[in-house]
């Protein structure tokens, strides 16, 4: 590492940490709560890095986002109810999964 410090292990031990805080953040908010984990890189991919649009984009795409699963939530099951979690999971964990897997194909994670 550079001035002794072990990159690789700094690395690791960064993406654990960051792993277990999603983890965290996610239980305490709840499955909905990873919306806005997905979005905002949704968006990115969509529209660039610039902030400026960056954060309204994640605003209206989360709350779409939402309102679309919640209908889809009511309908998809009538007279019953699908929790809204179940949706978004569906939509957002295969993209969040793909996120990861194109971030180690460049390098950019373990």
């Amino acid at each position: 590492g550079h001035l002794g410090v072990p990159v690789e292990q700094v690395k690791t031990l960064v993406v654990l940490l960051v792993a277990l805080a999603v983890g965290a953040g996610v239980a305490a908010a709840g499955i909905i709560g990873f919306v806005g984990l997905v979005v905002p890189h949704l968006v990115r991919l969509a529209l660039g890095p610039d902030h400026r649009l960056l954060l309204p984009g994640s605003a209206l795409l989360g709350a779409s986002l939402l309102v679309g699963a919640d209908l889809l939530a009511r309908t998809i099951a009538v007279p019953a109810e699908v929790p809204i979690g179940i949706v978004t999971a569906l939509v957002g964990g295969p993209f969040f999964l793909w996120l990861l897997m194109r971030s180690r194909e460049r390098g950019l994670i373990l």
